[in-house]
């Protein structure tokens, strides 16, 4: 959203410009033109950042809780949404797909559910969301946002992917980026077999 308003406005070499100077850098480079998405190499981040741990979860749904140092030699994309958000919404059938495609060959999905609103708080409307969406991968109820501080994120809804051995190598916010993601996810899984 913003990242589109800002190349719209600015250009891509601008918006690179502002990227870097901020160190805001989320995801890979936009094209100049559309037509260049889709032959865009997937470049993996060199300036990676150790993922933080989940942590402050106040329930586990799917799954029992998770640590992200339990998960190490997986790949992992932890994803950031909430139920009440249409752009979150829009974003969850591609999230559900890549995890039904790739859960095993050694990809490991976590939805971090923060809260926008206070009735998005409540249990009994995440596990309602999860049915709703078809989501079998574990979510972390976040109500205090602390994944959501640990990882400074500021956008529903984000993607981070996390390498085998613990490093944010991606991130994303708001819509699209699906092939992108996709690709890296198996970029990362095919460099280890």
């Amino acid at each position: 959203m913003l990242r589109s308003t800002l190349y719209a406005a600015l250009g891509a070499g601008a918006l690179a410009a502002v990227t870097l100077a901020t160190g805001g850098l989320i995801g890979p480079a936009v094209p100049a033109r559309a037509s260049d998405a889709a032959a865009a190499p997937v470049k993996i981040a060199d300036a990676r950042r150790a993922a933080p741990e989940i942590t402050g979860i106040a329930h586990w749904l799917n799954s029992g809780p998770l640590k992200l140092s339990d998960l190490r030699g997986k790949v992992v994309l932890v994803d950031f949404w909430t139920y009440g958000c249409i752009n979150c919404v829009h974003t969850l059938p591609h999230v559900v797909d890549l995890y039904e495609k790739y859960k095993d060959k050694g990809l490991v999905v976590i939805g971090v559910h923060a809260p926008e609103f206070p009735y998005e708080k409540k249990t009994t409307g995440v596990a309602a969301a999860l049915k709703r969406h078809h989501i079998t991968y574990p979510v972390a109820q976040d109500n205090n946002f602390k994944t959501w501080k640990a990882y400074g994120n500021q956008y529903w809804p984000a993607q981070y992917i996390v390498d085998q051995h613990g490093r944010i190598v991606f991130e994303h916010a708001g819509e699209g980026q699906y092939d992108t993601i996709e690709r890296t996810v198996r970029k990362l899984l095919n460099a280890n077999s």
